[in-house]
């Protein structure tokens, strides 16, 4: 676990192993079974989920018992609930689709660990830019692209996901019906077929 970390953060910054371990002294490791529920509406958290095994994911439930899923995490994958971050209380769920193990990194942790490496600083920049990216993406195309066109870019977002979860999680994170998502993959099959 703390490898697949290691060298998540060795891809992307110089990082030697002294300097790793330094930084890796506040990381707890945490086994979810399938459908636990770490996170709730109304409740806090001051921590961030790296994903290193299984799958978890971010969601609403509105009034009428709709889930309107707002982020899946696969392995090698953060997850965290940024309102608690300012100490107000969470709207979303979070919880894990299979089996899962993450490691648990403290709110401040980055801050904290770029004492001791300095360049994480940027990566957490960088990271965070690219979540606003993401959303502001997620956003745009929630609100303009066509079904197919949702589907394709989810597909490339999240080329394994397709077999891991139901057809109705992924109908619900890109905001159309299961019978929707069924036309949509025949189509595409269809026109595949006929390529």
């Amino acid at each position: 676990m703390f490898d697949q970390f290691k060298e998540y953060l060795q891809k992307k910054i110089a990082l030697t192993d002294e300097q790793f371990d330094l930084i890796s002294k506040d990381i707890k490791v945490k086994t979810l079974e399938k459908n636990q529920v770490v996170l709730s509406p109304g409740e806090t958290s001051t921590h961030t989920y790296f994903v290193t095994e299984g799958l978890m994911r971010c969601y609403s439930i509105d009034s009428k018992a709709k889930v309107n899923i707002i982020q899946f995490a696969p392995e090698l994958w953060w997850l965290s609930e940024r309102n608690s971050f300012f100490n107000e209380p969470s709207d979303f769920y979070i919880d894990a689709i299979e089996k899962t193990t993450a490691l648990i990194l403290p709110r401040n942790y980055f801050n904290d660990a770029a004492v001791h490496v300095p360049c994480l600083h940027d990566l957490n920049n960088t990271m965070l830019n690219n979540s606003i990216r993401f959303m502001q993406k997620r956003i745009n195309m929630l609100l303009s692209a066509t079904a197919e066109e949702r589907y394709l870019d989810f597909i490339k977002l999240y080329p394994n996901l397709t077999l891991r979860v139901p057809q109705w999680m992924i109908a619900s994170y890109l905001g159309i019906t299961p019978e929707s998502l069924s036309r949509v993959r025949k189509d595409l099959a269809h026109k595949h077929f006929k390529a």
